[in-house]
């Protein structure tokens, strides 16, 4: 197998646009890559550009006659009419929308394809992690689900056992859907309570279907959760769940919309606790699933301020050359934001923060805690599937 990361990238990626004023602006993509490319990692990495996910691929997860629907209103946006989830205000209908769609979810495939085949051992695709989109519509941005596909594709080419763990701010609910009654898959979400936040669901009650009880976990945390309350949730879950399950292979997804400048959230997330996740996950696969790591970007609507910076640590991860959160954004980089955006770009890789956390078996639980009541009910409702104590 090689050790060596790939980096997924197609500059074409970026026609995944719904138009000025859409949260999902595609500079959040070009920036990330910028910064990449600014820090050297393009070279630490294989940057390779896979084809785009034809019809047989897309149906591993997503109708037919949907993905008939999205070329419908990519040839013709104007007639899109809300139906399937296209032409709505989250998902307003573009020229190009499958195809662009269509390519992103081709790097996610071309991923797991390079990961479960031993070309790489890592290989991000910053510009995946499209989680809303069900079998037969759009959702949430989202228009192929990408994250599901690549599971998907790692399952037909012979894996038992796949984990996916997403600590996006919303619940990966398209994710679930596609393998609720599916014992070979493991999905784990840890996001903002479905009180508080699109689309409400992942309730820790929704343990998956009939046969494969167990394998979906949803941790719901309240609404204003930073970075010590974030990481005993997710320390308190993932670790033991991966440990128990012993995936083949490990894909997450990395929304940045955690983070406290996220315009559509309310978790109090830095940067230095996403890239401490990052961290986590790199090191779970390789305790876990001898390395096999796929991981996505998601959600992330602090375009300059937090998502090019959170996703170059996941690259820098990934490649084995990371980026210590010190370290000076380089000054071409900022001007290339300036230039594009008219903003100001951060200076450092860090929020200046030492992300520090109580473990929960550790430090034992607090009954009036609300984090800790959410991490309880998830363990209750999950960990005696799979052997564990709550």
């Amino acid at each position: 197998m090689s050790g060596r990361a790939q980096l997924m990238w197609d500059e074409e990626v970026t026609g995944y646009d719904f138009g000025a004023g859409h949260p999902m602006d595609p500079v959040r993509l070009a920036l990330t890559m910028r910064l990449v490319e600014a820090y050297g990692l393009d070279r630490a990495v294989e940057v390779v550009a896979a084809k785009a996910a034809g019809d047989s691929t897309l149906r591993l997860v997503h109708r037919q006659e949907y993905i008939e629907a999205v070329r419908r209103a990519s040839a013709d946006p104007a007639g899109a009419d809300g139906s399937y989830g296209l032409g709505t205000m989250d998902d307003p209908a573009f020229a190009g929308m499958h195809e662009a769609s269509a390519l992103i979810a081709g790097q996610s495939v071309g991923a797991a394809e390079s990961v479960w085949r031993g070309d790489a051992l890592h290989a991000v695709n910053f510009a995946g992690g499209l989680h809303h989109a069900m079998p037969g519509g759009a959702a949430g941005f989202c228009v192929y689900n990408d994250a599901a596909l690549a599971v998907a594709r790692l399952l037909e080419l012979g894996a038992e056992r796949v984990a996916y763990v997403d600590v996006d701010v919303h619940h990966g609910d398209g994710v679930q859907a596609a393998f609720w009654d599916d014992p070979r898959v493991l999905t784990i979400s840890l996001h903002e309570h479905p009180r508080t936040l699109f689309p409400q669901t992942g309730w820790p009650e929704e343990t998956g279907g009939q046969g494969a009880e167990g394998s979906a976990v949803n941790v719901a945390l309240p609404a204003g959760t930073g970075d010590a309350g974030w990481l005993r949730a997710y320390h308190a879950v993932v670790p033991e769940l991966l440990a128990a399950f012993r995936p083949q292979v490990l894909v997450t997804q990395h929304g940045a919309d955690t983070h406290i400048e996220d315009p559509l959230a309310h978790l109090g997330v830095t940067v230095d606790a996403q890239r401490a996740v990052a961290e986590s996950c790199h090191r779970l696969a390789h305790e876990y699933a001898d390395g096999r790591w796929v991981a996505l970007g998601g959600g992330g609507y602090a375009v300059v301020e937090v998502v090019p910076r959170s996703w170059t640590h996941l690259v820098a991860i990934a490649a084995g050359r990371p980026v210590a959160p010190e370290a000076e954004v380089p000054e071409e980089w900022r001007h290339e934001v300036y230039r594009r955006t008219r903003l100001e770009a951060p200076r450092r890789m860090t929020d200046g923060r030492e992300p520090r956390w109580q473990d929960f078996a550790e430090s034992g639980y607090d009954p009036a805690d609300r984090l800790d009541q959410a991490i309880l009910a998830t363990r209750r409702a999950v960990f005696p599937h799979h052997g564990l104590l709550p």
